[in-house]
């Protein structure tokens, strides 16, 4: 078991090793087996000073509060790029689920909070920090001031159509839960990634989907302390798709034109109700980057139109060079040379 865990399992934490060598047909208590790596050389204990810190009661309910984050790391070893790992916990009873991405992008918490209603249905609140991700610091726009809205991040508006409470945390070690469960992740994903040969994003997220996630929620999940499942239902007015989108407002153009993200789109003229110039429309980004028009909640029949052409830039005049400049010498006879100071004065007599 030694010679094994040097071979395959070098740097595995004794309770993981024990649980790869009990796939393999080697079972042996992880306790025995610190014990043994001590022994060996292979493993040292690592003995941390806890600060002082007041306990933060857990949740009672399943889905009553939910902690996101984003976990950077070096995901498929030191020689390759630092990726980023979604992770939600829920607060009740520790259960996870996890999305790789390459960035802490919009996109990504979207995509990993879509999947969580999936699975489990709508959370009532949702557990973040401060550094923008849910929540903005910027001041309000005229629309929200006479909506009477706290401005939001875009990430904010979907949680706000879906009844989502955004609650925000002062301290990393107020979400405890999700920066341990990225310990857990950091420990025992980065060494699974290495064991498949994983390189890549897409390859990580087929292993976190084929089962990965579950094992650890089967080892590492709690009972909530009551029964209740605080989840609700999506409404049957809303659809996902569009609930998890980027929604921006634009003008409408004399000819019946939007433009967005420098591409136009022609609003046709079949369209009842339509909007006249200078009016405005919601244009919506899903995240297949498909495209939606609304004006007064109603989505409008719309052709993307090609670009037009720049126009030619009129050939600049050709650039004269400078004439040199030729040093002039007076004549000999020029006033110039004639002219003496104190003639003046010496004729008149002064």
């Amino acid at each position: 078991m030694l010679e094994r865990c040097g071979e395959r399992y070098e740097g595995f934490g004794p309770t993981l090793a024990a649980e790869k060598l009990a796939e393999e047909g080697y079972r042996v208590d992880h306790e025995t087996l610190r014990r043994w790596l001590i022994g060996d050389g292979q493993w040292k204990r690592h003995r941390r000073r806890a600060k002082h810190r007041s306990q933060r009661t857990r949740k009672e309910h399943f889905g009553e509060l939910v902690q996101i984050d984003g976990s950077h790391h070096e995901w498929f070893g030191c020689e390759q790029r630092r990726t980023c790992l979604m992770n939600m916990v829920d607060d009740a009873t520790g259960t996870s689920m996890a999305l790789m991405a390459e960035e802490e992008t919009t996109e990504a918490a979207m995509r990993l909070l879509w999947r969580w209603i999936d699975r489990y249905a709508i959370p009532k609140a949702l557990y973040t920090d401060k550094k923008n991700v849910f929540v903005t610091d910027r001041e309000p726009t005229i629309e929200e001031q006479l909506a009477g809205e706290e401005p939001r991040h875009r990430r904010g508006k979907p949680c706000k159509k879906l009844g989502i409470e955004i609650v925000t945390a002062h301290s990393p070690q107020a979400k405890g839960r999700v920066e341990r469960s990225h310990g857990v992740y950091q420990d025992r994903l980065v060494k699974e990634v290495r064991l498949h040969g994983i390189t890549t994003v897409e390859g990580a997220n087929e292993l976190l989907a084929d089962g990965f996630s579950e094992r650890l929620n089967a080892k590492f999940q709690r009972e909530p302390a009551r029964s209740r499942d605080f989840h609700r239902r999506v409404p049957k007015r809303l659809t996902l798709a569009e609930v998890f989108s980027r929604e921006e407002t634009r003008t409408v153009q004399r000819d019946w034109t939007v433009r967005y993200y420098n591409r136009l789109y022609q609003i046709l003229k079949e369209n009842r109700p339509r909007p006249r110039p200078k009016e405005k429309v919601v244009v919506r980004l899903l995240l297949d980057q498909s495209v939606q028009i609304l004006y007064r909640g109603k989505k409008l029949k719309y052709e993307r139109i090609a670009e037009p052409r720049p126009r030619k830039h009129e050939k600049a005049a050709p650039v004269q060079e400078p004439r040199p400049q030729v040093q002039c010498k007076p004549a000999p006879d020029h006033p110039w040379r004639t002219f003496h100071y104190g003639r003046r004065r010496a004729a008149c007599g002064r």
